[in-house]
Parts: C-alpha cells; structure tokens; sequence
C-alpha cells in the first residue's frame, strides 16, 4: 500500500480504515499481512472480531469478496476457538465461555441482547475490532507468545514487587487489558480479590482463580471490599469484548469507580465517547481523579475509543478532577504515533480547568497536589529513534 492511499485510508470520514493496520508495529502490514490486506472484504459489523484486535479491516476493492488468504487466517483463528472451547488446544489465553449459574446472571442483565451485551447506544457499522486496573505486564497484547503487538517500553516495576493489592480489578477481556501471565502472577497473593465486569469471571476462573476470589458486576452494581472498605462500582462505557472470533460481546464491559470515605476515583477502561457520562456523574459523582483513555484512535472508532480530544469532553461531562491519561505509551495499536496523544493534550492543558497528570511510566503521582508537566516523552521517543537507527548520536 503506497504512502498515498494510506494516508486516504487514514483521513476517510466516517466507516472503517481502508487499511490493515499492522496490530504488530502500528504500521501498514507488510508480507503476508499485505495480501491479507488486499483481499481482505468489507466489513460486516455483525462479524465476530479479531482477537484483540483495535485496528478495522476494509477492502480497497469495495464490494468485492475475501479472498483466500483472508479466508484461511479467518478459518485457522475459527478453529483455534473451537479447539479451546472443546479443550483440545493449550490456548488457555482464550479464557472460557460464562455457563451455567454465571450465564443465566448474564442473561438477566438488562444489558443482554439474545448471545451478547449492547451498549447503550449503537456502535456504528463498519467498526472492528479492535488498587490496579487492567494490569498487563505481559511481553505482548496477544493470545500468542511470538506474534502479536509487543511492549515497546518496560515495566517500570516487576509484578512480584508491587506492595500489597486490595484488589485487581479488570473491566473487560481484550488482550490489552486481560493478561494472561499477568493473572496468574497476581493469583500467587493468597486471598486477593479480583473485581470484574458480568461473565469476564469465567476467564478467571478457567485459569485457576477460585470462584470465592471472584467479584463480577453487571452497570450500577457495587461491591465493597471488606478489609479497606473501598467501594468499587461498574458504570457504563461504550466499547465491546471478545477474545477469539466466535465471543463478540460474550462479557460485559464497564468503566469503574472506586470511592472511599475521603476521595473517588474514575477508570474509563476502553470506551468511546457516550452521554452515559453524564449520568455517572450525577450517580457516582464528583471525582477527585478522572483516567480516561486517550491512545489507540482513529476518527473512525469514536464509538468504541476516546482518543484525546474526545477524552476531555468526557472529562467535562464526568465534572471535571484531576485528569490522568491512560492507554497510551505501552502499545502500538493504532496509525497514530505512540506520542501523538500526548502532544495533544499538553497543547490543551492550559483550557482544561483541571490539573493534567503526565508522570513518568512508575513514578508516583499525588493527584491533589498535581505535577509539573514535563513532556519526558520526546526523550523517550528520540532515544527510541536512535536505538533502530544503531547510533547514540543526539
């Protein structure tokens, strides 16, 4: 795909990418995923998603069918699930399907839809997918060790030397937010509790956490833990869950709010921009720290991601509070680049009303106090530069 059509595909109004986005690098595929590009067909918005997958996949041929190499990746991820579901396969990575009691609590949800939640409102056809939060400390967003995307920046602390956890809590299954090796690691801390949204439990559960470890919430429900008395609510959010091609909307996704006697606090998860904020804040409002999304984002997902100019209109609609970007600088899942997110919303401090939290990956942070901004990504990104170039050269 030469540079023009990709920059077409990036500023086409409305509808799905008319390009593959390397879920790998960030970048245009290339090999193998090229052709898949190419014969890859239009988008069926009622088509179960790629694991873990932000990127949208369109054909430049509109109209025309799959064809074969789509056709075959398609099949060999349709058979992996199946393999997984039936036991057959060492993916565990791939979690579980809810059943039993879990389901019929699933099914009572008034977010249920016949095999699947529903947001609020609609996300527009065309669209793919694509204490501590989300924890992934895994090498890759991937149900795969040796493809997938990849971390292009460290942990900035081993998992085993975090201080002690009230909970984990998780707010839906993609891969960039529900690790593998991540829960497992966290599973080792006898007692720990890990509170998640409705039907996610089953993943949990498949990978050896105790069903008495498990807390699942369907919107508006809460649970407070017992020994810090921290009460941790789901709220909406405007997204989608699926971790194989046959588990579209199979859990349920949520923001979170965790408040305790002195302060509150808002996790967005993944989410694109909804009215249901505005609710949230009337409920479970006012917040003293608001983390919202802000990387992984095309113009095209603004029903699914925020991107950072929708994150501070989410920001108003919550109230306002300190505001603390997250998903961004760990990942490369989308066209942008890494830093773009970044850049926007220092431009747009100065308007906000509200202290901008920027700090370092692992440098602690007192949201009342704020911090001074300090753009430490540009460093980061040039020292990143020079190391594919093979120079120390400035």
């Amino acid at each position: 795909m030469d540079r023009a059509a990709l920059q077409a595909a990036r500023e086409a109004p409305g509808g799905a990418v008319t390009a593959l986005t390397n879920l790998y690098t960030g970048r245009p595929a290339r090999g193998l995923l090229t052709g898949f590009m190419r014969e890859a067909g239009p988008i069926d918005a009622a088509a179960p998603a790629f694991p873990g997958a932000t990127a949208a996949l369109a054909s430049p041929r509109a109209g025309e069918p799959p064809g074969p190499r789509a056709r075959a990746a398609a099949r060999i991820l349709a058979e992996a699930g199946t393999r997984a579901r039936a036991g057959r396969t060492p993916m565990k990575s791939f979690g579980a399907r809810a059943a039993g009691a879990r389901r019929e609590r699933m099914q009572a949800s008034p977010r249920w839809a016949g095999e699947g939640f529903r947001n609020v409102h609609p996300v527009l056809p065309g669209l793919r997918d694509p204490s501590v939060a989300d924890p992934v400390w895994g090498p890759r967003a991937s149900p795969l060790r040796l493809a997938g995307p990849k971390r292009f920046q460290p942990a900035p602390v081993a998992l085993r030397q975090l201080p002690p956890l009230d909970a984990v809590l998780i707010s839906h299954d993609h891969y960039d937010h529900l690790d593998l090796p991540t829960v497992r690691e966290l599973a080792r801390r006898p007692g720990l509790p890990f509170v998640t949204s409705l039907g996610v439990g089953a993943h949990l559960e498949a990978w050896g956490i105790p069903p008495e470890r498990i807390v699942e919430l369907d919107w508006w429900e809460s649970h407070t833990l017992p020994r810090s008395g921290l009460c941790i609510t789901a709220a909406p959010s405007q997204h989608f869950s699926g971790r194989s091609l046959k588990d579209r909307n199979a859990t349920l996704w949520s923001s979170l709010v965790l408040r305790s006697p002195r302060h509150a606090v808002f996790f967005s998860g993944d989410t694109g921009l909804t009215t249901e904020y505005a609710t949230i804040r009337e409920r479970l409002g006012p917040f003293d720290l608001v983390m919202l999304e802000v990387g992984a984002f095309h113009p095209s997902w603004g029903d699914i991601h925020l991107g950072p100019e929708n994150a501070l209109k989410a920001h108003a609609l919550l109230g306002g509070g300190a505001f603390l970007p997250v998903h961004w600088g760990t990942f490369s899942l989308a066209l942008h680049a890494w830093d773009e997110p970044a850049e926007v919303l220092l431009g747009a401090a100065g308007s906000l009303g509200a202290p901008l939290l920027m700090p370092r990956l692992g440098e602690p942070v007192e949201p009342l106090r704020g911090l001074a901004l300090q753009p430490w990504w540009r460093a980061t990104g040039a020292a990143a530069r020079r190391a594919r170039r093979g120079t120390d050269r400035p």
